[in-house]
């Protein structure tokens, strides 16, 4: 995941929304979720987290798309030395783990 990006199966509104019944609420909804890259790589959502250029991906597309595909390249190169049962085992175990907190 790109370090400025957020991950997010609803927006902050739609949460709040359903939440509070009060899009306005946005940003309480956000912060209650943690969409960011930080958060999700601590609840084990994604498996790393992809450094941007200075001033962001927007700003910088081409040297962002290199350093996308620098991280892709390494955990593709990580996958690659494990036989196709192992991956699927991790795969599974893996998401089985996500919200599981106890």
């Amino acid at each position: 995941m790109q370090e400025n990006a957020i991950y997010s199966v609803i927006s902050p509104e739609g949460c709040a929304l359903i939440l509070w019944r009060d899009a306005t609420q946005a940003k309480k909804a956000a912060a209650a979720f943690k969409p960011d890259a930080q958060h999700s790589l601590d609840l084990g959502v994604i498996d790393g987290i992809v450094p941007e250029p200075p001033g962001g991906a927007h700003a910088d597309w081409d040297g962002a798309a290199r350093l996308l595909k620098e991280a892709l390249v390494d955990s593709l190169d990580q996958l690659d030395s494990y036989g196709g049962e192992d991956l699927a085992r991790r795969r599974r175990a893996k998401f089985r783990g996500m919200g599981v907190f106890a």
